[in-house]
Order: C-alpha cells, then structure tokens, then sequence
C-alpha cells in the first residue's frame, strides 16, 4: 500500500485527520517527558496507588517531600488506577496519556446530534488546552470527558451508565458531583439520585478491599486534611485570586456557595425549560465553568473543563455577535496559545496571565453571559 493510499482516508474524513495530528503530539510530549523523567504527576499516581496497596499512608508531608507535590485524588482514585499502576515504568505513560487523550476526543465527536456541524470546531478549539494537559500527565482530562460522555448518555436515555460515570468522577476528584443536577431534567429523577446513592456508597467503599471497613474513615480523614494543606500552600489560577476577590480569600467558601446558590436558584426557576435541550446543555456549561472559575485549587489546564463547557453553550447560539466572537478567540489565545511554550515566551504568559489574570478574567465573564442565558425565560 502506497503511501498516499494510507493517508486517503484521513484526507476524507477531518475528524480522524485532527485526532491523528493531536495524537502525534501527544506520543511525542508522552515520550520526552517520560525520557526526560518530567512525569512527575504519572509518579505522583502511581507511587501512591503502590503505597496505597502496600499499607502506607500516601497523604503525608514526606510523600510531598520525595514528590515535590501533593496527591490529592480520594482512595477511590487508587483501587481503579491500580491497573495502570502495575504496568511497566516505560509504558503505563502512554497508556494513560494516549488513553485520555483518545477517550477526550470521542467524548467530542459523539456529543449529542445538535452539535454534529461543530463537534470538528470543538475539539480543535480544544486540542492546544488538551496538549497542554496532555504534557504534564493531568487527571483533568479524565474530569472533562466524564462530564461530556455523562451528559451524551443522559441524552440518549442511558440514565444509570451517565449516573454511574458522574460518581465515579464524584469519588475520584469530587468535581463531577455538580452534574447530578441536571438529572432533574430527565424521567426518573428520584430513582437516578436513588442510584447515584447507591453507586457512590459502593465506590466509596471500595478502598475496603484493602484497609478493610474499619480503616476506611482514618483514609478519608487522611485524604481531606492533604486537601486542605494543599489549598492553602499556593496561588492559584481563579477569580479566588484575582482582584478584588482575593481581597476576601479568608471566605472563599462564602463565595462559592453564593455563586453555587446563584445557580441552583436559577436552574429551579426555569424549571419549565428543562425539557428544552439547550437550556439542559447551558447548565451544564455553567456548572463546568463554575468548579472551575470559583475552584480553590485550579490551575491553567484544568479550563479543558471549563473551556469544553463554555464550547456546549457556544454552538447552540442562532447567531454570534462580534462581541461574542471577540471573546471566543481571545480565550483561545490565552488558553491555548499564551500558556504553549513554544508559541509564547514563558515570561510573557507569567506576566499576563500569571500577573495580571487575564485569562480568569475572560473566562469570568464567559461564564456571566453563559449564567444570563440560563437565567433568561426564553429558548436562547
């Protein structure tokens, strides 16, 4: 077979042309960071999922210290990681990169039919941000296309599988708990909640294989207080931080509860409109950007999730005003371009970005013209 015969089928079809370009990226970022020994995150998981199957406590100060940073997935994170763990130190990489990266992509391309003209423009919009996880080994993928496959399931009337893949993302990072609220807008809501209970006790109890009941508390306790420590140790990338919010970093929680509350009250007064499709994908493009931009730990990559959100909202739009577009293509500068290396000078996207939070900025108010479109009583 000729060489031009091989590249045919991806000359016809751009999906698969655009995820074999970003699979060619992500080989070659997993293979040089893997050389250069730069995966410190696959380390971090693996070595505590080890510790964790061994008896030893991964949530301690000299873990931080022997890591140069903090593992704060939930023990649920160590029993489903375990197979990966067990491979070999040259291919568990790759197979956690390159299966992330994959399961991402799908997770755009079999988005609901409402966006099958713009599922290409999606994932490209995407795909600098998703390479920019993909490098440093991030869990952050997996967060994102739970939330995308959960919603396409919902959608497709596969209630218990989305239910199922939401607590799972609920006992790993805790993150994908926001998303049982949209079960409200399908049949059989209580019996789903009744389910999502039922899922995320059996899933929380899974670390017992190994502590055994008894030891299941002292691991949560473990996990939550790392989780504090690590909250309070740095500077991180949302409004939490920026001017003037991180005027009253002290009561970030009340921040988050009001912004949260500001959400729920609306979802609940529009309750007429959750038969409507995009009111059910706006929320969910809210609640993507909320854990995000009111996050108090998030960082520059973990807007996948945001940015995949606002792309849900964005592409139901009848029509896109300049404004609109103006902010579409600058969080795709900030986002994908100014944090890439090899586009942007490190200094410069520290000073903008790092300084000056432009990119938290442009989202914040991505994610209000979002939340004034749920809150609006009409089908846009």
């Amino acid at each position: 077979m000729t060489l031009q015969a091989t590249l045919k089928p991806l000359r016809q079809n751009p999906k698969a042309t655009a995820y074999v370009v970003g699979l060619l990226i992500a080989i070659a970022a997993t293979a040089i960071e893997t050389l250069r020994l730069r995966y410190a995150n696959y380390l971090v998981y693996t070595d505590s999922t080890l510790d964790f199957w061994n008896g030893i406590n991964p949530y301690t100060q000299q873990f931080v210290d022997d890591h140069g940073r903090y593992f704060l997935y939930t023990p649920v994170f160590s029993v489903l990681y375990w197979p990966i763990a067990m491979l070999p130190r040259w291919l568990g990489p790759f197979v956690w990169n390159l299966g992330n990266y994959t399961l991402f992509t799908l997770s755009v391309f079999t988005l609901p039919q409402r966006y099958d003209r713009h599922k290409l423009k999606i994932f490209l919009f995407l795909l600098l941000v998703l390479e920019q996880s993909v490098f440093p080994f991030q869990f952050n993928i997996v967060v994102a296309y739970l939330f995308l496959f959960a919603f396409t399931l919902l959608e497709r009337g596969r209630g218990g599988w989305a239910v199922l893949l939401i607590m799972i993302s609920a006992t790993t990072k805790v993150y994908g708990v926001v998303e049982l609220l949209l079960l409200f807008c399908y049949p059989r809501v209580w019996r789903r909640l009744g389910w999502a209970a039922l899922a995320g006790m059996a899933l929380l109890a899974l670390p017992a294989i190994k502590v055994g009941f008894s030891g299941l508390l002292p691991c949560y306790m473990n996990w939550w207080a790392m989780l504090s420590q690590h909250q309070s140790s740095a500077t991180y990338v949302s409004l939490l931080y920026a001017y003037p919010l991180r005027l009253v970093l002290d009561h970030y929680r009340v921040v988050q509860l009001i912004t949260v509350g500001a959400v729920i009250i609306i979802f609940f007064l529009r309750h007429r409109r959750w038969a409507n499709f995009d009111f059910r994908a706006t929320t969910l493009g809210v609640l993507m950007g909320w854990i995000i931009v009111f996050g108090d730990s998030s960082e520059t990559h973990t807007y996948l999730i945001a940015l995949a959100g606002f792309m849900l909202w964005y592409w139901l739009r009848p029509q896109h005003s300049v404004a609109l577009r103006v902010l579409v293509w600058a969080l795709f500068v900030f986002f994908g371009c100014v944090p890439t290396d090899v586009l942007v000078p490190t200094a410069v996207h520290n000073l903008l970005n790092g300084r000056w939070f432009i990119d938290v900025y442009l989202y914040a108010i991505a994610w209000s013209v979002m939340l004034c479109s749920m809150a609006r009583n009409d089908s846009h």
